[in-house]
């Protein structure tokens, strides 16, 4: 169950939040000031974060900055009756993800949290790559890799089926003019690119082990 920790000092506004997530299968923790908040993600793990910027204590933007600062790399989304261009940049300068301004349907924020997590769930992780299967972009160590059109569509097939053979027929639609030669080519650059240690089981097909 994702868990979620919410920063609002609007105790209404909150609860209705936190009930509306509860019911929606999400584990929500709720703050009102940004000390607590401070001590609450130091001392769990989340998925996400939802927080207000105008709280006790410490802004949600304030409390942010000092989260990205340790290197806590939470998607975060901004709660805020500011509706000022520098309050609403700031907010992303310090590394938010989605920034909704009150007065706002509960349900909203509800469709952007799903959002968050559909985008999570399409993010593959294998060794030192990750693979986003929406954009089709990968990084290595944090950097992107440039692909050719080729390498991209083997890349795709590659990182949405680990663990999985797959038989040369299917690898060759990739290809402009196909051929095991061509083939072969291919994927020794994908290999050299990206580091996949894609393996060859002879009169089988080719697979992407599981990590």
């Amino acid at each position: 169950m994702p868990k979620i920790l919410l920063l609002e000092d609007d105790y209404e506004l909150a609860e209705t939040i936190k009930e509306l997530l509860e019911e929606s299968s999400y584990s929500v923790d709720m703050v009102y000031t940004g000390n607590d908040a401070v001590d609450y993600s130091y001392d769990n793990k989340y998925d996400l974060y939802v927080f207000d910027i105008n709280v006790p204590d410490m802004t949600g933007i304030a409390l942010l900055e000092s989260l990205r600062s340790v290197d806590d790399n939470t998607p975060a989304i901004f709660i805020s009756a500011l509706v000022d261009m520098n309050s609403i940049a700031k907010a992303f300068d310090v590394g938010a993800d989605d920034y909704i301004k009150k007065p706002f349907f509960p349900q909203e924020l509800l469709i952007r949290v799903n959002a968050k997590f559909t985008q999570k769930s399409q993010t593959i992780i294998y060794k030192d790559l990750e693979y986003f299967s929406n954009t089709k972009e990968l990084y290595l160590n944090g950097s992107i890799v440039s692909l050719g059109e080729v390498q991209e569509s083997l890349c795709d097939i590659f990182m949405n089926n680990i663990g999985n053979v797959l038989d040369k027929s299917i690898l060759m639609d990739c290809l402009v003019k196909p051929s095991d030669t061509a083939l072969r080519v291919a994927l020794n650059k994908l290999k050299q690119t990206t580091m996949l240690p894609i393996k060859n089981i002879r009169g089988v097909g080719y697979i992407l082990e599981k990590s």
